[in-house]
């Protein structure tokens, strides 16, 4: 079955493309038909995430051309045969998983560990008549995309698509590190490396926690009213001359239970050991360059610390996303203060900027509009 995909009249779409040197917009995207287990996402909205920017500066290496984006929310408009909890004109956030949503991991309630469909990178997309992959298992900055039933979660329709782009991958990210993965409980210390997008939403899953006290740390002052906004409790601005583990102990003497490193730096996953108290965790969710290796003092490790992963805010994509959804319905949630800006497509290049600039929460592509 095939969706609408006709957007410029010509069967053709436009979308953001990086070619291996830069990324571009192209009107001319064709979309391979569905199949089985698939459904067809017209895109309304799409956030500009540093994983699409990793992908341009070589951070992630991914093979081009691919077509970016994976951080979408948008309405279905084509479903195949077999998908059953899905229709045309239902509302979607896209999660990047890619799960299969039966084998034993799935089914015991982690689909970050589900291995059916890991490694394996679809090509659903033409580009001037090239075969391009498919970005996060959903590829955002294009009109139309086609993604797994299970990569496709059902919203409600009065919910805002622009905000609800977010969740796929910001929000469920940040916020799921605190409660999936951490399991941060009340009155529990932390501090937050890096408040940009995920480091906000860490800070406000961190809120939700009722964490005491919520220490955000970034080097751009400008940075500070929205931590405090989000929850931060107190605020640090590092650079040069600041000594951070000092500063971090000026407010907890013993050190604090979490550490979230949102940034993906080596040296402050190294830092971050020095600012945990006795049974305290570093929790690594900024991505470092592929192959990059960090170290630790192993003696300052035997007080119960520990270091860990966390892939995806350890989420479950068709849980947590509406338990977020239901959460901002509610008033506890911030999403509409994510949106720092939206653009236009051929605005993508004043969004990169302004995202390095520091100006962004978040930026949002109003892709379809």
């Amino acid at each position: 079955m095939k969706g609408s995909g006709d957007m410029n009249g010509s069967g053709q779409l436009r979308g953001i493309v990086f070619d291996g040197a830069k990324a571009s917009v192209r009107d001319d995207i064709e979309l391979r038909d569905l199949r089985a287990g698939e459904v067809r996402v017209r895109i309304e909205a799409a956030g500009l995430c540093h994983s699409d920017v990793s992908v341009i500066d070589g951070t992630i290496q991914f093979p081009p051309p691919v077509v970016l984006g994976h951080e979408g929310a948008g309405v279905v408009v084509g479903v195949a045969p077999d998908v059953t909890n899905l229709a045309e004109g239902d509302h979607v956030v896209l999660s990047t998983l890619g799960n299969c949503g039966t084998c034993a991991e799935c089914a015991r309630g982690k689909p970050t560990f589900c291995r059916a469909n890991a490694g394996r990178l679809g090509r659903p997309f033409t580009v001037g008549g090239q075969k391009a992959f498919q970005f996060a298992n959903t590829s955002a900055f294009v009109e139309e995309t086609v993604v797994k039933a299970t990569s496709a979660i059902a919203i409600p329709k009065e919910m805002p698509l622009t905000s609800a782009s977010l969740v796929g991958c910001g929000v469920i990210t940040g916020v799921g590190a605190v409660i999936n993965r951490a399991k941060v409980s009340h009155g529990e210390s932390a501090v937050v490396i890096g408040v940009g997008g995920i480091g906000l939403n860490v800070v406000q899953g961190l809120a939700l926690s009722d964490a005491l006290p919520i220490i955000a740390v970034d080097t751009n002052p400008a940075k500070e009213q929205l931590a405090r906004e989000f929850g931060a409790t107190h605020f640090i601005c590092a650079g040069e001359g600041v000594d951070l583990v000092e500063a971090i102990r000026e407010i907890r003497p013993n050190g604090v239970d979490y550490v979230f490193e949102c940034v993906g730096s080596t040296a402050l996953i190294r830092q971050s050991t020095d600012m945990l108290d006795f049974g305290g965790t570093v929790v690594m969710v900024g991505v470092p360059k592929m192959g990059a290796e960090a170290s630790f003092v192993v003696n300052t490790m035997y007080n119960d610390k520990s270091i860990t992963g966390c892939r995806y805010g350890s989420s479950r994509p068709a849980y947590d996303i509406p338990m977020l959804i239901r959460l901002y319905q509610a008033g506890r949630l911030k999403l509409d203060e994510l949106v720092s800006a939206t653009y236009p497509l051929e605005d993508f290049n004043k969004a990169l900027d302004e995202l390095h600039e520091g100006k962004l929460a978040r930026g949002v592509l109003s892709v379809s509009g």
